[in-house]
């Protein structure tokens, strides 16, 4: 889109007519998208902490395949309990009905020589360590032409799905908790071992208390002779859950205390139900993991000292885990009713339950489908013969309610098919100010569409409310993608929201176009996901990438401070990443300081970074924490250019931070309608229909409603009949658009190309568009 004319605070606009949305930058942040350089980028991460992967269990068994075997070294095969690209983990049962989980190396990794070395190595650690707390080997054969290891099965939830499902622990479980799994890792360091994976995922919850499993990556204590076996700048282990000398990757200082601070990690995580450092991107977790203090708010006052010195930044100032054990001494567990709380017992029962009940198989061999009919093929059958009852039921039940009634000869009136666009989005919730924003512009677009006498067909809006919810998300999303009249989407209005609708939509293969969702991973090429959203709006990254651009151009700033709050991970993140990256092209490292979430110690940092000498200050966060630092700020007397990203923007910054607001500079995915020639009839319609000037974002909604009506028109025309839905949007990602608001064209994925961001300073209480942000830094004079 277009800044208009005479705006001098938008040096490096695109010279191209009208697409200041489209015109390509020259540079772009890593990790800021797949087609970028490779720092990775952030990870989509719900509001709820989402931990490691648990292991597998017993609910997720799933069936053997034909080219499975029956049996390995004594153990018949039950299922599969996970598969990978190493091998496979089956369930396993011994003629004696002692259950066991068998891992599997695939033959072609088990033919190189470094991988079977490390197999032999897993399964020489795993036989060392003796505590009842650990899971023990069974049986093991490295040299096998396919390597297998097989441990005891323990039939509850590992640690991460425990608390996902049911929230965080109480205080007994807590101490019985820690001190099974100190006495555990107290065994593998008696026994010369490092663990180096402790995580939620790597204990198991018995009814006799926790497991520690799972020895892949231990290794000796003393690195000696390791490196080639573990390369030497490689990071081993699980973010979030590591040491800052393994997220450093100091190899030479990685050792048992490494697995204390992990278990300190794991201890928090249990207590709070999050983990310590946060979560979302690795770089962003292992910055924070290396430089700041955990967040331990809920950890019981009897556990904080305790965590205190298991996460302390030294290894040499970190207890033992023979030291944690005595600190934990509690009684024994006794019964899974006595230390764990009702629901995890519940699921232990539960899943015990369905062991017993697992049937005996029939003998496959490798490479040959089983004979004759097996028990598993019958429950198949059965399965099968249920879901077809279910789906007559319920064609039946679908026409039983159905409004019209069949003619004299029984057959249904042909009904009207309906030529629908979507709308999801909140409207009702704590965004709703956008989500009916976008909604405004949505019918104002169709209306358009409808008034013309040449149109083909009239168009109808359907809208599903999702109120900002990630909970309602899917269910709001299916409302509309299971409706075949409803031939594209605009929307969700929201990141995440929009992340947990992913699933329907990449069912539904219908067009989803969103004028506000920035989260990076919501288009995910490389998961196979977001395979037909349209992102009409420039990722995070970029908009505080091209922030950064224009406080170069303008203000000239030599030492900018850089707020990350962690409130939001994944926004303040990406922000982050695309501002660092804007500001190091124009030869300036800005300085960063990050904050826990909720904004805790917020105006304490402000005031530090005023006093390191800050000379701009850039905002990566939520608006709450923005309106207190806005206010801090102006208490201090600081007077330079103040900046923040999409999140902030908004009426809500102007009246909660009043005067301290003045001067702020916001950057944007949305245009001013108010000063574009373009949109005067769209902002009159507006005015005539809603009674006031366009919200922001329902320029943007209007503009890819008609982008999307465009395209049905073109392939009613080409076709002669209602087009396939699920044929549109490749169509809208080839094409190049005009709108009112600007122009639009995507990359090959569906990503908007070039700036999108636009710039507005708080002004007399009022934001005053400064048009496009510039699309490439300004170097340093010299630089």
């Amino acid at each position: 889109m277009t800044a208009p004319d005479d705006t001098p605070d938008a040096p490096g606009t695109p010279d191209t007519p009208d697409h200041g949305r489209s015109a390509g930058p020259t540079d772009t942040p890593a990790g800021a998208q797949d087609a970028a350089p490779a720092v990775p980028p952030p990870p989509p991460a719900p509001p709820a902490p989402v931990p490691a992967p648990a292991a597998p269990g017993p609910g997720d068994l799933a069936p053997l395949l034909p080219a499975d075997p029956s049996g390995i070294a004594g153990y018949r095969l039950l299922g599969r309990l996970g598969a990978g690209g190493m091998g496979v983990v089956y369930l396993g049962r011994t003629d004696a009905g002692e259950l066991a989980a068998v891992k599997v190396t695939l033959a072609d990794r088990a033919e190189r020589a470094d991988f079977r070395a490390r197999f032999r190595r897993e399964v020489e650690a795993a036989r060392r360590v003796v505590s009842p707390w650990a899971v023990p080997v069974l049986g093991a054969d490295p040299d096998a032409p396919e390597p297998w290891l097989a441990t005891a099965f323990v039939p509850g939830p590992s640690l991460g799905e425990a608390v996902v499902a049911h929230g965080p622990l109480p205080g007994r479980s807590l101490r019985v908790l820690g001190g099974a799994v100190a006495r555990a890792l107290a065994a593998v360091h008696a026994a010369g071992l490092v663990h180096r994976d402790v995580k939620p995922g790597n204990v198991l919850l018995a009814v006799d208390g926790p497991r520690l499993i799972d020895f892949g990556i231990a290794r000796a204590a003393d690195p000696a002779g390791e490196t080639a076996l573990t390369g030497t700048d490689l990071v081993v282990g699980t973010p979030g859950f590591l040491a800052p000398e393994q997220a450093e990757a100091r190899t030479g200082d990685i050792g048992p205390a490494s697995d204390v601070f992990a278990f300190g990690c794991l201890l928090a995580y249990a207590a709070t139900g999050r983990p310590p450092f946060g979560t979302g991107a690795v770089d962003a977790l292992m910055y924070r993991t290396v430089h700041d203090e955990p967040d331990l708010d809920g950890v019981p006052p009897g556990l904080l000292p305790l965590l205190r010195d298991c996460l302390a930044k030294d290894p040499a100032d970190r207890p033992t885990a023979v030291e944690l054990a005595g600190r934990l001494v509690v009684d024994t567990p006794g019964t899974a009713s006595d230390w764990l709380p009702a629901p995890v017992v519940h699921t232990i029962a539960e899943r015990s339950a369905r062991m017993l009940a697992l049937p005996d198989i029939d003998a496959t061999a490798a490479g040959t489908a089983p004979p004759g009919t097996p028990s598993r093929s019958r429950r198949r059958f059965l399965l099968a013969s249920s879901a077809a009852v279910l789906a007559a039921g319920g064609a039946g039940t679908w026409l039983a309610l159905r409004d019209d009634r069949p003619d004299a000869k029984g057959t249904p009136p042909p009904k009207a098919r309906r030529w629908t666009i979507g709308v999801q989005a909140d409207l009702s919730g704590p965004g709703k100010e956008i989500g009916q924003a976008q909604e405004a512009g949505v019918r104002l677009a169709v209306e358009a569409f409808n008034s013309r006498e040449d149109k083909p067909f009239t168009l109808d809006v359907k809208v599903s409310d999702d109120r900002g919810d990630t909970t309602r998300a899917l269910a709001a999303a299916r409302a509309l993608t299971s409706d075949p009249d409803v031939l594209g989407i605009i929307g969700p209005s929201h990141d995440y929201t929009g992340q947990e609708s992913l699933p329907a939509y990449d069912e539904a293969r219908l067009p989803v176009v969103t004028v506000s969702a920035g989260l990076n991973l919501l288009i995910n090429p490389a998961q196979n996901q977001g395979r037909s959203v349209v992102r009409a709006c420039p990722i995070h990254a970029f908009n505080g990438m091209h922030l950064a651009y224009h406080a170069q151009a303008v203000h000239h700033p030599k030492r900018p401070g850089l707020l990350q709050e962690r409130t939001d991970d994944p926004y303040s993140w990406q922000f982050v990443v695309g501002t660092d990256f804007g500001f190091k092209q124009g030869g300036i490292p800005p300085r960063p300081r990050v904050i826990p979430a909720g904004a805790k110690g917020l105006e304490r940092v402000v005031g530090e970074m005023v006093d390191a000498g800050i000379d701009a200050y850039v905002h990566a966060g939520l608006l709450p924490s923005a309106i207190r630092a806005a206010k801090a700020l102006d208490a201090l007397g600081f007077t330079g250019p103040r900046l923040a990203g999409q999140h902030v923007f908004g009426d809500r910054f102007l009246r909660d931070a009043g005067r301290s607001a003045e001067g702020w500079t916001l950057g944007a995915p949305v245009a001013d309608p108010t000063t574009r020639k373009e949109a005067a009839a769209f902002t009159a319609a507006h005015r005539a229909r809603y009674g006031t000037a366009p919200r922001w974002y329902a320029g943007e909604a209007y503009d890819v409603t008609l982008l999307l009506a465009k395209h049905v028109e073109q392939a009613y025309e080409k076709g002669g009949k209602r087009p396939d839905r699920t044929t549109l949007a490749p169509l809208l990602r080839k094409d190049v658009h005009q709108g009112v608001m600007g122009g639009y064209s995507f990359d090959k994925d569906g990503n908007l190309n070039g700036v999108g961001t636009f710039l507005y300073r708080v002004k007399d209480g009022r934001y005053q568009s400064l048009g496009a942000a510039p699309a490439t830094p300004t170097k340093r004079a010299g630089g």
